[in-house]
């Protein structure tokens, strides 16, 4: 195959990820700027989470209906699973299952999300409640962030003290967008 043949989008997430690897993205406790949970009981995060507010990914834009899931594997990594709907509730659904990979001596709060091998996103857990209710995904690139919890929604002032942490970290929260959600079973 001819390199003129490959899309150009493709070619430059291509060459956006051999710029990564070859740029030493290691992901280490002392690069982390944002904060991070103590200790995570890694045990007791598994399972499914409403997204309720996000900084989106490309791939995130006008999503409904978006939960992640995490299952511990027997290997120590933590199976994910991210369904959402896009465009609408009853939009095409989408599937994504990276794998994360808990960063040793971080008390299980900051992992390396691999969406394409070898390629491990920073990840951290900067908020989770005393009840595992509610939590907050965050980057040192304060490019992206995930507010989430584990019922579709959340009443509104609980929903601007996350923000309003979101906010106290650094982020930008005009790009924040709330995720519509239903409260069917799926």
């Amino acid at each position: 195959m001819r390199i003129e043949s490959v899309p150009r989008s493709l070619r430059v997430v291509l060459s956006a990820l051999v710029v990564a690897v070859l740029g030493g993205c290691a992901i280490t406790p002392q690069k982390v700027t944002v904060p991070v949970v103590s200790s995570l009981d890694l045990p007791r995060f598994m399972g499914p989470w409403y997204v309720i507010g996000v900084i989106p990914t490309f791939l995130e834009k006008d999503i409904y209906n978006a939960i992640e899931s995490y299952e511990l594997a027997p290997d120590g990594t933590i199976s994910t699973t991210f369904i959402f709907n896009k465009g609408a509730f009853d939009g095409p659904a989408k599937r994504m299952q990276p794998r994360g990979f808990v960063i040793e001596g971080t008390n299980n709060a900051i992992w390396g999300m691999q969406f394409v091998w070898p390629i491990k996103a920073e990840f951290v857990i900067s908020h989770v409640d005393a009840q595992y209710t509610e939590t907050i995904i965050a980057r040192s690139a304060r490019d992206y962030v995930w507010i989430m919890a584990r019922t579709p929604t959340i009443d509104d002032s609980r929903y601007a003290a996350l923000v309003a942490r979101v906010k106290a970290m650094g982020y930008d929260t005009g790009k924040l967008v709330k995720v519509p959600q239903q409260a069917a079973s799926r």
